[in-house]
């Protein structure tokens, strides 16, 4: 269940009205929920990221995306990386990543972030659900500055990163080439209000 409760709950339900009657309707609950990855959704997050390469100009990956390198990818996660995934009635549309920016000890407190959902569900408010629960899991691994980074083209997922409080700090001009289009990455930070307590070692 999601944590905004019964209003949340009210937006998947979806009436049917029962054949053969036209006074009667079936309700049909669309559960969603946000929880971390398992190895069984790894098709999945794979099927939603290679739905961002078909489409072009969100991603500066070409080749075909599948379940193994997902796999390959979250083998080497550090303690404090994760992927969430949403899912709604027992099918994963959407994905969240976090990654550590850096290894080095001095940014261990700067954390990367992506979200992915599918095509077909966007502008239902999903994402926004998905990109609060990101956030809500920077703070629990104890980051406090969150970087994205997004193609110019990608406006729609720029103005969306700046409703969360993230702000565009420097872009870097043509960085990459596909297809013979040079691509400028705009890069936002989010600066959490939280500093977390760290220990004499200098750990979180």
């Amino acid at each position: 269940m999601p944590s905004s409760g019964l209003p949340a709950l009210l937006k998947n339900i979806e009436p049917h009205r029962i054949p053969g009657d036209h006074s009667v309707f079936r309700l049909t609950v669309k559960t969603m929920f946000i929880r971390p990855y398992q190895t069984q959704d790894f098709a999945a997050i794979a099927a939603i990221y290679q739905e961002a390469i078909d489409r072009g100009g969100i991603t500066m990956d070409t080749a075909p995306y599948g379940a193994k390198k997902v796999e390959a990818q979250v083998s080497q996660f550090h303690e404090r990386e994760t992927i969430l995934v949403l899912e709604r009635s027992q099918t994963v549309i959407g994905w969240g990543i976090i990654k550590r920016y850096s290894d080095r000890p001095g940014y261990r407190l700067c954390c990367e972030t992506s979200t992915y959902l599918s095509f077909s569900e966007i502008g239902k408010g999903y994402g926004k659900r998905l990109q609060q629960s990101v956030i809500r899991k920077v703070k629990d691994f104890g980051y406090h500055h969150v970087v994205a980074k997004i193609l110019a083209v990608n406006q729609d997922s720029i103005e969306f990163h700046k409703r969360f409080g993230f702000r565009v700090v420097g872009i870097q001009k043509e960085i990459g080439c596909l297809q013979g289009i040079w691509h400028d990455v705009v890069i936002l930070q989010l600066i959490l209000a939280e500093k977390p307590h760290q220990s004499s070692d200098g750990s979180v």
